[in-house]
């Protein structure tokens, strides 16, 4: 328990722990497969548990029972329902209606939410390639300099300059209202 807990405390810091597998983390630690397999289990079902079995006062055993009993409950359809509903009322609706099943609402869901962390990784990689240099041509001769002639893509029209002010005056109110440095 105290290794499973250890290493779920490292990876929650940032610290990347995929090349150590718990198989090889178990056989370091002369733990069988099966223990750690139940103490995460604990750990991600009943968290309350953990600290009483590290101290001795409930067995691994007795915890991973009730783990199991509240992995179940988590699973159950109502309380799918209800978790739905608070993450995405709308799919929940549609479940209750009929004319989704939960199982579909949650695959719908979880794209959602995996194209939503695209599409964020998408616009961070974007903003750190433009904005940090047009902020260093700041001060500089670089915007007296440019000549259309040699631009690579489109020249930059005036037009173009309104609509990047415009992008930079938004990004600045979301900063603002993200409350972001």
């Amino acid at each position: 328990m105290i290794t499973v807990k250890a290493r779920s405390l490292k990876e929650q810091e940032g610290c990347s722990l995929r090349e150590q597998t718990a198989r090889s983390l178990g056989e370091q630690l002369g733990v069988a497969l099966a223990v750690m397999g139940r103490a995460s289990t604990v750990l991600q079902h009943a968290p309350d548990l953990v600290d009483q079995v590290i101290s001795g006062t409930t067995g691994l055993n007795e915890a991973y029972a009730l783990a199991q009993e509240n992995k179940a409950k988590a699973n159950s359809a109502e309380v799918q329902l209800a978790r739905l509903r608070e993450e995405d009322p709308q799919l929940a609706d549609r479940v209750v209606e009929g004319t989704l099943t939960l199982a579909g609402a949650w695959a719908e869901r979880t794209e959602r939410v995996e194209e939503d962390k695209r599409q964020r990784r998408v616009a961070t990689r974007l903003l750190d390639e433009l904005v940090p240099p047009l902020a260093q041509a700041r001060g500089t001769r670089t915007f007296s300099r440019y000549d259309p002639a040699y631009a690579s893509g489109t020249p930059i029209t005036r037009e173009t300059i309104t609509h990047a002010m415009t992008a930079l005056a938004e990004m600045e109110q979301v900063w603002q209202e993200r409350d972001l440095p």
